[in-house]
């Protein structure tokens, strides 16, 4: 009810550990914020975006304007795809540094960002590759400043302090956390939104869900986390088959967007278990799996293994997609059939096998969750323990309906 009284056309200040500037125009405080990096010194950005969805949404117009207006030299790597991989990140750091760059621009979804936090790492380490920053073979301790200007409503990455890149030759992709790659601004402007494909609207949706379904049921949860996720699951519940149904509705976008924000802010406090620990291996193996498409997959199986030890939460966050849940721990299985249901009412049925998966991949994945840096640590906070069994029944009752 209280969105009633929110006017989406105001441009709001939101203070996380970056300041974001959310709402319909949000686009046009880049002229601000150009003029703010040009009188800290910086005169040279590196633009990292993928092939076409910062020029399609009218984005780069506004930023290129506002970095010719403030005489900011500025390069475009434009070669980020979906599930960025170190390739791209080596690349972009040899353009950055050749360049002068002192300052990274992201523009598009999680991915762009993403390779833009670990650019902005390489340029304060010019002696190290991505590979080493995702091996953990050194601690970052800085980086050059980011500016995010976030066109999906999904990874929440514009104000949190992770980033994920891909290493193709291992089939790895970690995740990283430092504090020195929080974004100095962000943009959420969802007039910048509309032009996701009806997929990409539900799986960058879908994305948030998990984030907040484990932020709220780590080991490291808090009433912070929890509440958040509640609300984050029912804006989603509301204000996504608005979105499918019509993509131009500027305020279904809008409280996607903000949903998606705050399921960064979710995760940056609670953190994230199996359900991401075990979707990056798929993607890893298979790079063109959508991130959220592989969370979708795996998000009924992973409500079915730990609700007996988040009962309690897990009803009480789940209400909107799955309203008749007691909080009792027998619920399991009524639990994840509820949640599945809801997949397939944002049309997303999909299981491994369609994605091309089979029983035969089940140990593969199951070791790779368990040797990919970083995914260790996720698994080790997800409530239910850390045994290999937990991980191969996830990827196992992930595989048909």
């Amino acid at each position: 009810m209280w969105e009633k009284d929110i006017n989406i056309n105001e441009v709001k200040e939101i203070r996380t550990r970056t300041t974001v500037y959310f709402g319909v125009g949000a686009i046009q405080k880049i002229h601000d914020i150009a003029k703010d990096i040009k009188s800290k010194g910086i005169d040279k950005v590196i633009v990292m975006s993928g092939r076409n969805a910062y020029k399609a949404t009218g984005a780069w117009n506004v930023v290129e304007s506002a970095l010719k207006n403030t005489g900011i030299g500025y390069i475009n790597f434009d070669q980020v795809t979906p599930n960025p991989n170190t390739h791209h990140v080596n690349d972009a750091v040899k353009m950055a540094r050749d360049f002068g760059a002192k300052a990274v621009i992201a523009i598009g979804g999680g991915s762009p960002t993403d390779a833009g936090k670990s650019v902005a790492i390489l340029l304060k380490y010019p002696d190290k590759t991505a590979e080493e920053l995702y091996d953990f073979s050194f601690t970052p301790e800085c980086a050059a400043p980011i500016i995010s200007i976030n066109l999906t409503h999904g990874t929440g990455t514009e104000t949190n302090r992770f980033a994920v890149v891909t290493n193709l030759e291992k089939n790895f992709k970690p995740a990283i956390a430092y504090d020195c790659i929080y974004p100095m601004y962000a943009i959420d402007d969802p007039q910048l939104m509309t032009k996701l494909s009806p997929k990409q609207t539900r799986y960058v949706s879908i994305d948030a869900v998990n984030h907040v379904v484990e932020a709220a049921t780590s080991a490291v949860a808090s009433p912070y986390s929890i509440l958040l996720a509640k609300d984050v699951i029912e804006l989603v519940a509301r204000y996504l088959p608005k979105a499918i149904a019509n993509p131009d509705d500027l305020e279904a976008r809008y409280f996607l967007a903000y949903a998606a924000m705050m399921g960064g802010v979710s995760f940056d406090n609670g953190l994230l278990h199996y359900t991401h620990a075990l979707e990056h291996p798929l993607s890893a193996v298979k790079p063109e799996l959508a991130h959220g498409l592989g969370l979708a997959i795996l998000l009924p199986a992973v409500v079915k293994a730990i609700y007996k030890d988040k009962s309690a939460t897990l009803a009480d966050i789940l209400a909107p997609i799955v309203p008749d849940l007691k909080g009792t721990p027998d619920e399991a299985q009524k639990a994840a059939d509820g949640v599945y249901a809801w997949l397939k009412s944002v049309d997303v049925p999909q299981k491994l096998e369609d994605e091309g998966f089979s029983a035969n991949d089940v140990d593969k994945l199951t070791d790779l969750a368990f040797t990919t840096p970083s995914l260790d640590g996720l698994i080790n906070i997800g409530p239910s323990g850390n045994s290999k069994e937990l991980v191969r029944e996830i990827y196992q009752n992930s595989l048909k309906a």
